[in-house]
């Protein structure tokens, strides 16, 4: 009975970790290559919707010559 104490808590808090967390839709590799966050390629966080940068990014795979980029960079 005692172990139970601690273990409901421990598995209410556990649950609750687990169903709040988001799910990534975009991969850590592109972040560190590019050095920008996900909302320069999305137009929101946590949307899988992109915007102009994140459409020239999927076609190309690289953010230079992307004059739109390079404009919301400075």
């Amino acid at each position: 009975m005692r172990k139970l104490k601690y273990a409901l808590p421990l598995v209410i808090f556990a649950g609750a970790l687990v169903s709040s967390s988001t799910l990534s839709f975009g991969k850590a590799e592109y972040t560190k290559k590019e050095k920008k966050g996900c909302v320069f390629c999305h137009v929101k966080a946590n949307s899988k919707e992109l915007n102009d940068a994140g459409k020239y990014y999927e076609k190309k795979k690289t953010l230079d010559g992307d004059q739109a980029a390079e404009k919301k960079a400075e």
